[in-house]
Formats: structure tokens, C-alpha cells, sequence
């Protein structure tokens, strides 16, 4: 039996704190709102990774042990998976994203469309709920971002730049 006194809560920063792990904490809980828990695991993960890549960008990290649990990272021509991440992350506060048309039914859906398109629907969509789409540039040809409650776009956007993240809001993708 678990003791209170021996819950983790998660690290013990200060408010001064401006150390790397410090900024990936609160960028990890600005991407699972009100799911510390799952913050907390992925921290533990983040951890652990940089410790077996000192040299990585603390984005790949975050990009690596967040993926398709509270954020997406897929080839950027393949629109079936980056619909099926968004509408996975969106799932989980309940939401689902109205793409105009059905892509698991509609054999054309995805003809005349682009990541860019794709991403802007959700923004858009998931804009009415307070929720924004992040996308962050890659070093290769993937798609990826996040999902974060609207009213913290700011803070977002700070840690983004201290954290030297490329971000952008899913609507200026493309």
C-alpha cells in the first residue's frame, strides 16, 4: 500500500528554474492538459532519452516520447495516419474533428488534399472547443505537433522559442 507522503507529484522545480528539463516539464504539461499523470510518465521517459542522446533537440525528444499518445508525428504524405492521429488525440477530451467528408468511407477524400488542408480543418474545428493544433518543423518530411487548451498559447509559443522549436499553429501550415 502506497503511503501519500511517497506519491511522486513531479519534479521539484522552482519558479526560477530555466534549466532545459524544466521548460520540457511545462511544455509536457501544457500538452496534456489536465493529465499530469501522463505528463509525468512521458517526463520520466524524456529523461531517460536524453540520457541515451545528450546531443538530440529536446524537440525530437518531446516528439519521440509523446507520440500517438498526446501528440503526432507521421510522413507528410500520409494523410490516412495524420487524420487518424488527430482524431485520436482529439478523443481523448471527447471530441471528434468534422472534416467535411468521411475519410474512412469516401475513396476520394483524400485525392484532392494536403497535410497543410488537413491540419487547418482541425485547427479550425478544434479552435470551437479551445483547443489549438501546433505543428513543429522536422527534420525530415514528417507532420508533427500537438494538441493544447487555447488559452495557453502564449506560454506555448514562450517555451517553444526557448526551447528553440520551430512551432507554428496548424492553420499556417501549408
Amino acid at each position: 500500500m502506497r503511503d501519500d507522503d511517497d506519491f511522486d507529484t513531479g519534479p521539484d522545480f522552482d519558479e526560477e528554474d530555466d534549466s532545459v528539463e524544466a521548460k520540457v516539464w511545462q511544455m509536457l504539461l501544457l500538452i496534456n492538459p489536465g493529465d499530469e499523470e501522463t505528463a509525468l510518465q512521458q517526463f520520466a521517459d524524456y529523461r531517460e532519452a536524453a540520457a541515451e542522446a545528450e546531443d538530440a533537440e529536446p524537440v525530437e525528444l518531446v516528439g519521440r516520447v509523446i507520440d500517438w499518445r498526446s501528440g503526432f508525428m507521421v510522413d507528410e504524405h500520409d494523410l490516412r495516419a495524420l487524420v487518424q492521429a488527430l482524431d485520436e488525440l482529439s478523443a481523448r477530451w471527447n471530441l471528434s474533428i468534422d472534416w467535411n467528408g468521411d475519410p474512412d468511407d469516401d475513396d476520394d477524400f483524400f485525392d484532392d488534399t494536403d497535410a497543410g488542408t488537413l491540419l487547418g480543418i482541425a485547427y479550425d474545428r478544434l479552435a470551437e472547443f479551445g483547443y489549438t493544433v501546433w505543428s513543429w518543423e522536422t527534420a525530415d518530411d514528417a507532420c508533427a505537433g500537438w494538441i493544447t487548451l487555447t488559452r495557453d498559447n502564449e506560454p506555448m509559443r514562450e517555451l517553444a522559442t526557448a526551447l528553440h522549436i520551430n512551432l507554428r499553429l496548424g492553420s499556417d501550415v501549408g
